[in-house]
Order: structure tokens, then sequence, then C-alpha cells
């Protein structure tokens, strides 16, 4: 009968996440998406095929057991669920908040319909099972380990070196730890899901000092010189990029990581009542709502120079932006900000699409004499970050990613100075792998050094068999870093 959703339909329907409605959002930092109820998570799980290529695991840059916690799920085991999730995920509680859930985008569900929302399951597992849980390191180990920065590549990599036994002094510019990830707004991630994921690593000889700097406080050969044997480097991008443009360096202009770290950390800041952000990634989405909430009754603009399907920023990041009252301006290039004392105004070179270049990605061009002219009275940059690289030596030999960060250039993230490496990731998942391709390279050198040879990662929580490396039927993986 028309209208009629058979049980076999309702395989392809996603159980829908509940949401703030925008109208009400908008006033704070209120968290937009809400958790599941437990019947609402099992349903969903239960839409799972439980394929035996997990597909899911393959996408994800940890080798998450996503298939395998989702069918705990359905069956109502959810203390298991949360024992599997973070068996190889020591930041879930933040991930299932922030993750870009690369494993929705390879779910065969996707084809069919609707991908089963994984981000949300994993956030049911831990808010419904016991995921008070402790790690259990390794027998001591003597030789102790720097690492400098404590974002989610810097956490990750510490996490896999305390299991393994290594005493690891964790170094954080910031004044509290998380990296760039304390730049994440609050209608995201409230601010507890790091300290939560932080209290598992209790028993761990960890000490985290923050508030110190590479290259101003301290420097890689002090770390050496103190007894570290093993130096990695996890800085990040963390330096604004400018666009070069007549007007940049107006009052009234501001970088959106400063920006949004600067609201995260209470500090005041003072918006228009006209802004432009410019950018098309996640920070500059996060830049737009945020100053949504902060100026309200503003009129606030999103310029990119590419157009939405080509835009970086997650598909759910633009659909959870559009009910809250942003503009969207397509293919506009930033060609000058405009003013005398402050910013007044941003003029903008009209694009349009181009033939697709050497990726496939279609290259933009200028419209010729096609000028467009914004009223504004501040403007955001999001339109990419460097790392900063302030006192670091070049002896190093440092290489940048296609993101900004720095890496070592050698096998294994190995820098030119013996017993510094250097990593990072293009996302918080991505930085996390990251992070323990890292760690598993400086036990393999600290190995060496002492005649042993390197064991798979252990049980994190004790157990005499270290866990499977990935679940049954994974193949090979399917991301980039």
């Amino acid at each position: 009968m028309d209208g009629v959703v058979t049980a076999e339909d309702s395989r392809y329907v996603r159980i829908e996440v509940p949401e703030e409605p925008s109208r009400e959002r908008i006033s704070d930092f209120r968290e937009v998406l809400r958790s599941y109820t437990r019947e609402e998570a099992m349903l969903e799980a239960e839409r799972c095929l439980q394929c035996a290529l997990p597909f899911c695991v393959e996408a994800c840059p940890i080798t998450q057991d996503c298939r395998g916690y989702i069918g705990l799920v359905a069956e109502g085991r959810f203390d298991e669920a949360a024992s599997l999730t973070l068996r190889e995920n020591p930041l879930a509680t933040t991930l299932c908040k922030v993750c870009y859930h690369y494993c929705e985008d390879a779910c065969v569900m996707k084809g069919r319909g609707v991908p089963i929302a994984i981000r949300h399951l994993k956030r049911a597992a831990l808010e419904f099972g016991t995921s008070d849980l402790e790690y259990v390191p390794s027998a001591p180990r003597a030789q102790r380990v720097a690492v400098v920065g404590a974002g989610p590549a810097g956490l990750m990599a510490a996490w896999e070196l305390g299991l393994r036994g290594y005493p690891v002094t964790v170094f954080e510019g910031q004044s509290a730890i998380g990296g760039q990830a304390g730049a994440i707004p609050r209608y995201r991630m409230p601010n507890h899901e790091l300290l939560v994921d932080l209290q598992r690593f209790r028993n761990f000889d960890f000490t985290f000092v923050e508030g110190k700097t590479a290259g101003v406080d301290f420097t890689v050969e002090s770390l050496l010189e103190q007894g570290y044997r093993a130096v990695l480097l996890t800085i990040g991008a963390s330096k604004a990029g400018y666009p070069g443009i007549p007007g940049e360096n107006l009052p009234g202009v501001l970088p959106a990581l400063d920006f949004l770290y600067d609201v995260n950390q209470g500090r005041a800041v003072v918006l228009g009542r006209k802004i432009v952000v410019v950018g098309g990634g996640d920070v500059a989405v996060d830049a737009v709502r945020t100053s949504r909430r902060i100026s309200p009754g503003a009129h606030v603009t999103m310029a990119y120079r590419r157009t939405r399907g080509e835009s970086p920023a997650g598909e759910e990041e633009i659909r959870e932006t559009e009910p809250e009252g942003i503009e969207f301006r397509w293919l506009l290039s930033p060609r000058a900000i405009l003013g005398t004392s402050r910013v007044e105004g941003m003029e903008f070179q009209r694009m349009e699409l181009g033939a697709p270049d050497a990726s496939g990605r279609r290259a933009v061009r200028p419209v010729e004499g096609a000028i467009d002219t914004i009223e504004c009275d501040t403007v955001i940059l999001a339109i990419g970050e460097k790392a900063d690289l302030t006192g670091l030596p070049a002896a190093l030999g440092l290489k940048i990613g296609h993101k900004g960060w720095p890496e070592g250039g050698r096998t294994g993230y190995e820098t030119d100075v013996e017993g510094v490496f250097a990593t990072g990731g293009r996302s918080v998942v991505h930085a996390m792998a990251a992070g323990t391709k890292a760690a598993e390279a400086i036990d393999a050198y600290l190995c060496r050094k002492e005649g042993r040879t390197p064991q798979p990662r252990p049980d994190p929580f004790g157990g005499r068999d270290p866990p499977p490396a990935v679940p049954e039927g994974y193949s090979a993986p399917a991301w980039k870093p």
C-alpha cells in the first residue's frame, strides 16, 4: 500500500539524532546535538548490516572497531560496547562529539539510504555503559620521553607510550591541555569531555607541564640534555595564515583560531554588527556560528572562493549552520579589506569554476571585471594555519605536512636529530593516528638502544594477551594521512 513503510524500508531510515531548536540555541552555547535514548540507540544500531568486510573500520584512521561496538549496542550490551570502544580509543569521549566520522562516509548504508549514526552510537556506548575505566601501564621503564604538544597527536602518543611503561612528560604551550581541540566551540563539545578521557590515564607515570612553549621556554636540545631519551614534537599548525591583501592589519581583523580560543577561555571579544568570515573549512564554520552567538542580531556572512560542494567543511557542519541565520557567499576570493582607522568593508573578486585540475578538483578562475563589495566592521580570517617554528633548530630538517604541521623527514617521523621525532594530522582522529605511529617508532628506537624487541600495544586494561590489531575481515586502510 502507498505510504506504508515496510520493515525492510525502515532499515534505510536513520533514527533522528535529537537537536536543539535553531532559534533557541543561537542565544547561547548549549550543545546542539543531544544524546540518543537507550532505546533509540539500540534501534539505530539494529540497522547495521554487520558487514563481513568492515568498510567503516577501514575508513577509521585509528582502526576503531565500530562494527563491533555497534553490534553490542544493538543487543543492549552497553558495558561491553564501552570497553571495546575504549580499548583502542583513549579519547573516545571527545571523539564522540567532534570526530568527522569518516566511518559513516564509508558505510554501505549510505549508498542505500542514510549511513548508520556511528559517532552517536559511540556516544551511547559511553553514556549508557560503564566508561569510567582505568588504563593499566606495563612494567615501568627507565627511558623517559618528552612529548611537546598536548593536542590529540601528543595525547595519543603519550597513551601508547604509557601503556608500554614509559614515563612521559607532556609540554603544552597553552594554559590548558587539548591543543587546537581547545578552540572547538562549546556548542559542539561542552568542555568536560577531554577531562573525562584524561581521568582514565591516572595510573600512568605522566607529568603535564602547561604554559611552556618549545623554542621559547625550553629547547629540544635542553630536553635531551635533561635526560629524555626521546622527544616527540606535536606542535600542530596554530599560526594564523593571512591572504596578503591590503588592509589585513586593520583593527577589526581577527585570526579565527585566536578568536575561538579567546571565546572558549572566557576572554572579552568585541565584534561589530556586520561580520564577514573568510574561509570555507570547519574553522570558518565554527567562527560564523560563534559570532552569531556572541553578537546577537549581527549580520554574519561566510565568504569562500569555491562552491558549497567544494567546501572542506563537513556537510553536517554546514547543515547545522544554515538555519542559524548565516549568509553564505560562494565563489568570492578576498581582494582587499577596506577602511582607514578600522575595518569598513571588504572587496572580493568574483570567481567561477573552470576545468578539473590534476587532482580531479575543478579549478577556480576570476570573472573578469566582477568585483563585489561587502560592508562590514569585523573580518575574521579562517584561511588556514601553519606551524610556528620559532626557536626550533633548522638542523631538525622538519618537513611541513599539507595542512601546515611539521613532521620528521625520515622514516617513522624521525627528524635529522637522533631521538627527536615530529608528527601531526589534518583532523583530531588523523592526528591521533599519527601519534600512534610516532609512538610505535619511538618504542622501536628505544628498544634498539637496549637490545629489546618491540612488542604490539599491550591490553590497555591489563590483560595478559594484547587485543587484536584489527577486527576480522579488515583488509587495508582506506584513509590517507
